[in-house]
Formats: C-alpha cells, sequence, structure tokens
C-alpha cells in the first residue's frame, strides 16, 4: 500500500510519523506506542529497554572514529493530547488519526494530529534507522504522559542517563531556539452540590462553541475566548433577571488546553422560555462583538432537550456560578524583561458537574516560583468565598534560560552554516520537560527546538511539510559537528 506521505521529504521520517497516526497513543494509553519504538530499536539491532513508568530508552552506538565524543541525547514524548470537533465521531482510544496533505501543511480531520510531539519522536526513530548519518555516541529518550502531569520525566531515574547534551524535539517553531520554560501546577476544586427534590420539566441545552481553544501556555496571551467562562458569564446575566435551573455544566477535554466548548442543561418554566432565549441572544451578541477580532467561529444554541432531571437549589446555583465567574482566566503578568514573554497565567480548564458536586481544574504557570503560588492563592480565596474546597497538585520545575550554554553556542552556530540566516532564542510559558530532566542531572546542557507546528492542542494543529525537511537538515548536520 502506497505511503499517504509518498514524495515528503524525508521519506523515512514521514513514514515513521505514518505509522505513529496509526497507534492510539493520548495520555495514559501509550503502551503500545512503547512497544512500536522496542520493536524498531530491536529490528535495527539496537539496545533499547522500558523503566517501570513506560519511559523508553535506546542507544545507537557512535560511529567509526566518533566514539570519544560527548553523548548526546535525543529527546521527545510520546503522548499527545487527544481534541476533536464535537461533529467528529473519533475514539483515540483505538481510532487511528486520519491526515492528509493540504496544500504545504499536515493536518488532521477535525482532530488533533499528534505532531506535538509525533514528528519529533519520528525524527528520533529516523536518526535511529538512518546508517548514513556521522554522530557520536547517541541516546534516544520517549518519555510518556508529558501532556497530562510530565509523569515519564518526573519518575525518570537518576543515573540512567549517560550523554551531557540533550536536544528536545519538543518546540514549535522553525529556526528558534528554546533555552527556557515555565513551571507549573495544577489545582482540582470541588464544589458541592444540593439538588431540588422535584424533577424539572421544559429542559434546554444552551451550548457555546467555535472558539480556537489552543494551548494553554503558548496561546494563552492571545486573548482567546474561554467557553467555560463565557457561559459562564451568560448564564449568570441571564440568573439576574430570568427564572431557571441549572441542571449540568461541562467544559473542557484537558488541563492544558483553552476550553473550546462548553454547554449548560438548564430547566425553564413554561412561560419563560422566550424571554431567557432573546436574553441569551442578546448576551451572546455582546460576546461576539467583544471576541469579533479572535473569535471569529464563535457560536452559540439554544434548543429543547429531552428528559426529566433535578435542577440545582438555588444556593447552589448561585454558588456554582459565582465560583467560575471569580476564578481568573488567561495573563496574570508579562515578564518585565522580555518583551513578549509571559511571566504567569492561569487556565480555567474544566468543569464538570455530578449529581452531589462540581469538580474544576485550573491550570496554573509561571517562570517565578514565587508568582506561581501567590496566583493559586488567588484560586484558593475565591473557593473560600463559594464554600468550596480545593486540592493544589504538586508542580513541576520551571527551566532557567542559560545564555552561556557552550550547546546552544554550537547550534547557532551549525544553524547560521546550514540555513545562512541567525536563529531566535527564547524562553516560553509552555512546560517542557527539560525542567525536570535538569533537576535530575545537574549541569546537563540542554536546547528545544523543532519544526513550525501550529495550533497543538486543537483539531486545527498542523505540521508545516516544508519546515520538516529543513529540520531534519539541520538535526543531521548538528549531530555531526557535535560528534
Amino acid at each position: 500500500m502506497a505511503s499517504q506521505f509518498g514524495g515528503l521529504k524525508p521519506a523515512h521520517l514521514w513514514k515513521r510519523f505514518e505509522d505513529i497516526l496509526k497507534i492510539p497513543h493520548c495520555s495514559g494509553n501509550e503502551k503500545a506506542f512503547g512497544e512500536y519504538i522496542l520493536a524498531a530499536a530491536k529490528d535495527l539491532g539496537l539496545e533499547a529497554k522500558r523503566d517501570k513508568i513506560g519511559n523508553v530508552l535506546a542507544h545507537k552506538p557512535a560511529t567509526p572514529g566518533r566514539e570519544k565524543a560527548e553523548g548526546v541525547i535525543l529527546q521527545g514524548h510520546m503522548d499527545m493530547v487527544g481534541e476533536k470537533n464535537s461533529d467528529i465521531v473519533h475514539d483515540f482510544a483505538k481510532d487511528p488519526i486520519r491526515a492528509s496533505i493540504k496544500g504545504e501543511w499536515v493536518q488532521a480531520e477535525g482532530t488533533t494530529l499528534g505532531a506535538d510531539n509525533g514528528i519529533g519522536i519520528a525524527a528520533c526513530l529516523a536518526v535511529m534507522q538512518d546508517k548514513e548519518l556521522v554522530h557520536g555516541p547517541l541516546e534516544f529518550l520517549f518519555t510518556v504522559d508529558e501532556e497530562t502531569g510530565l509523569t515519564g520525566a518526573n519518575k525518570l531515574a537518576k543515573g540512567l542517563l549517560k550523554g551531557t547534551m540533550l536536544l528536545n524535539l519538543d518546540s514549535e517553531e522553525e529556526g528558534t531556539f528554546t533555552i527556557g520554560c515555565a513551571g507549573g501546577a495544577d489545582s482540582v476544586i470541588t464544589l458541592a452540590l444540593k439538588r431540588k427534590k422535584a424533577a424539572s420539566g421544559n429542559l434546554y441545552r444552551l451550548l457555546i462553541s467555535g472558539l480556537r481553544g489552543g494551548h494553554s501556555g503558548i496561546d494563552i496571551h492571545q486573548g482567546r475566548g474561554n467557553a467555560i467562562k463565557l457561559l459562564a458569564r451568560m448564564l449568570g446575566q441571564a440568573q439576574k433577571e430570568h427564572r431557571f435551573g441549572l441542571v449540568q455544566m461541562e467544559g473542557g477535554n484537558k488541563r492544558n488546553a483553552i476550553p473550546r466548548e462548553a454547554w449548560a442543561l438548564i430547566s425553564v418554566p413554561p412561560a419563560a422560555g422566550k424571554a431567557l432565549s432573546g436574553s441569551f441572544k442578546k448576551a451572546f451578541e455582546k460576546i461576539r462583538s467583544e471576541y469579533k477580532t479572535v473569535e471569529t467561529g464563535v457560536k452559540y444554541s439554544f434548543d429543547k432537550a429531552d428528559g426529566r432531571e433535578f435542577a440545582l437549589a438555588a444556593e447552589s446555583q448561585k454558588n456554582l456560578l459565582n465560583l467560575l465567574a471569580g476564578l481568573p482566566h488567561g495573563v496574570v503578568a508579562m515578564h518585565p524583561k522580555i518583551a513578549g514573554l509571559v511571566e504567569t497565567s492561569t487556565n480555567l480548564a474544566i468543569i464538570r458537574c455530578e449529581k452531589k458536586q462540581a469538580q474544576v481544574v485550573c491550570s496554573t504557570r509561571s517562570s517565578v516560583a514565587s508568582a506561581l503560588q501567590a496566583t493559586r492563592e488567588v484560586l484558593e480565596a475565591v473557593c473560600a468565598m463559594a464554600g468550596a474546597k480545593i486540592a493544589m497538585q504538586d508542580g513541576y520545575p520551571g527551566w532557567m534560560p542559560n545564555l552561556q550554554s557552550a550547546l546552544l553556542a554550537k547550534l547557532l552556530d551549525v544553524h547560521r552554516k546550514v540555513t545562512g540566516k541567525e536563529a531566535e532564542v527564547k524562553a516560553i510559558h509552555a512546560g517542557l520537560e527539560c525542567g525536570i530532566i535538569g533537576e535530575k542531572y545537574p549541569g546537563m546542557d540542554m536546547i528545544s527546538f523543532g519544526p513550525t507546528i501550529e495550533h497543538p492542542h486543537s483539531p486545527d494543529e498542523r505540521v508545516h511539510i516544508g519546515s520538516v525537511e529543513r529540520f531534519w537538515t539541520f538535526v543531521t548536520a548538528l549531530l555531526a559537528a557535535l560528534g
């Protein structure tokens, strides 16, 4: 069967990516992916093993004459974020990703593509496979559960890695070298709920959809709408003038994705349906006007629903909507010295209502540990006022930039020779595994880079074909220079 990426270069990298698309590998479901990597290493005659948490480590000996070079580690994560549009039928636990070439890009059909970090992993596998490359001793580290908890990096054993330089292939801007990142931590909020004793009639479903979503670190400064916040706003405003009972509310899927969709099930008195519909329409028009520049596809619907449910008691409804209104979302502070870099932010990521409680997940990031803690204390204060409980989970460390890095100097030099252009050096507001690995391996020289990937963590995710070829050319030249 012909490859769907036939003709794209380098062919062996794209063939590996095509294989990856066929293997379900969302966070927590990377076992089959790990087995694929182990089998690939075995077929190539390379040493490989899996640790207790599921990380895979492989080795490739140096090419003749390069045995005494310092060891280089190529690293990426096996898991992907599973997001899809509501009209797409797709089971991330078993269905392959359906992708196609669209002009200069590869993109999936209504789902995340998994180029984050599938392209980086495909590049590692291609390096393992390619017998024509020149390099020193190589290690390949493939971690699990990066997207939901950085678990693989957190559980990585000390002393396992032998190399002194690490190339993290999990960045998304061609020609950019990342040398620092934010730390972060999640907070799980629980609000007890009471419900009315009588079942409700005249159910309606209010839906906010069509938002761009995106990565809660990389895209948080772009002013994109948060579906949960907007839905809570519409309900809160309507609550002041109209009677209705909130039955259910859901929105968001991943802690590190800005919520694109959210919905509420509400019970409405027979005579109030028309007036409430008009109120929602007016509220939405204001939202659409506010977000007309960044959210051109936002839409809402207010439709009748079937069934009989028990609505929340008035006090619980008030507390829940006040909680969601009060919880902050977005940029808290910009970096005082690095232009354009977000220093601190927080993402109201997920809302789920059960019969007796609502659960909310917030993800907070900062390059300053004290600012991270202070922002979490704001969440704690809002919860206290709403009568909610908050569990502040352990976080992950940031990665302090090192402009004097010898590895950075080498990458800049090779990039200049290969492309004729100067690379950009930056720190990012997303979390990378480098911070954790650096804590476990003090002195490890680390840089993160990759090809151009747009809109990660959303169904609009796509990877630029030409940048992948240029990325590969740079990687191979760099390995030769380091070896």
